[in-house]
């Protein structure tokens, strides 16, 4: 397939004086945790979806498109990272549009009795009309478990619009009979809210009983939308294989990020395994439970490290720069800034400690960080 890519221009600041570049950047922080977001309910071929819109909605370069998982919406799954200092690079240089399944959103109004809730290929085919409306003609996904799972798909069936994608516990797979005979077991001895838990949480979490664990464990049972919670759970649950394979699939870079004490660990190694590794990056994170995108910044049993944010800002900046057709000189400068030079085609190794940061000068397929 060929196609024409679209240029992007990354605009640099003119230098300023120390003090004038603390101020900036302290106006800049306090402007971005302070946003509050444009909310938007567009309508789809297949339904109304409720968006939050962060940024300068520019359209000369990607916007940065999330999905979140079954038992969260936009804000609970992606807020903390998003407005994570380390991720203020990313914030303030691109449109950041966050998208709730149907009636996932914080207040929703619960759906009636009878309800037939999309399947996740529709869901999936919903996502154009939000490109459409914001006038967007490619994003990079960010996608948690059943968002990265709607992303795939998307990806899949749109790969024109889609410039490259970061998968965070992603599981291609639909149920085997094995699994669909667990969750019938497990919906008769669990309630609702503990089977979503289990799913979002590793076991080493849920035995802990950690803060984290505690106030989604509430969030969740006191929703006043949970039985739309229930059919959007019902739903991933009955998803279909995506039948991934090296030899066709996705046609943009892909970075797999799995914890290694996630719920979906395998699930993630075999996607990767089925990956074009020329395309792939796969990053497991030691001692990471099942939502990294949230433990590592808001943990208070050590101090935030900021290893898997700085992988995602480059991989994002890549993804949308290096990965499209900027100016030589350019491509030039950002391949040297992130050591990638000569390694393009080829899946990345990265090993860090308590001072990591750095790329190893050998890549392979797997990277794996340990703090």
């Amino acid at each position: 397939m060929t196609t024409e890519m679209q240029e992007i221009a990354i605009t640099e600041e003119k230098p300023l004086l120390t003090g004038q570049a603390d101020t900036k950047d302290a106006e800049l922080a306090a402007r971005i945790l302070l946003d509050q977001g444009q909310e938007h309910s567009i309508e789809t071929p297949h339904g109304v979806l409720h968006v939050t819109l962060h940024g300068t909605r520019t359209t000369r370069r990607p916007a940065i498109l999330t999905f979140h998982d079954v038992g969260l919406d936009s804000k609970s799954c992606f807020s903390p990272l998003f407005k994570f200092e380390e991720m203020q690079e990313i914030v303030k240089n691109f449109t950041l549009i966050h998208v709730d399944a149907p009636g996932q959103e914080e207040g929703a109004a619960a759906y009636p009795a009878g309800y037939q809730y999309p399947s996740m290929d529709t869901v999936a085919e919903m996502i154009p009309a939000v490109l459409q409306f914001f006038n967007f003609r490619t994003v990079i996904g960010v996608g948690v478990g059943a968002g990265a799972y709607v992303l795939s798909k998307f990806s899949i069936a749109n790969p024109d619009s889609v410039e490259g994608l970061v998968l965070i516990n992603i599981d291609t797979n639909a149920r085997g009979w094995i699994d669909w005979a667990a969750q019938k077991l497990s919906s008769v001895t669990s309630s609702l809210t503990e089977q979503i838990v289990s799913h979002l949480f590793s076991q080493e979490e849920l035995s802990s009983n950690t803060d984290l664990v505690q106030s989604h464990r509430e969030r969740i049972s006191k929703a006043s939308n949970l039985v739309n919670i229930e059919l959007f759970w019902k739903t991933y649950n009955s998803r279909r294989d995506l039948n991934i394979d090296r030899n066709s699939s996705f046609k943009c870079p892909v970075m797999l990020v799995v914890g290694d004490q996630a719920p979906y660990e395998d699930a993630a190694v075999e996607c990767n395994s089925k990956m074009d590794p020329t395309t792939t990056s796969f990053l497991k994170m030691a001692d990471a439970g099942g939502l990294p995108q949230l433990t590592q910044v808001t943990t208070n049993e050590r101090p935030p490290k900021a290893w898997m944010l700085k992988l995602q800002q480059a991989e994002l900046l890549l993804a949308s720069s290096c990965m499209t057709r900027l100016s030589r000189s350019r491509t030039t400068s950002l391949s040297s800034s992130y050591s990638m030079d000569g390694s393009r085609s080829r899946s990345r190794t990265l090993s860090q400690g308590s001072q990591g940061g750095q790329m190893p000068p050998s890549p392979s397929q797997t990277m794996e960080v340990s703090c």
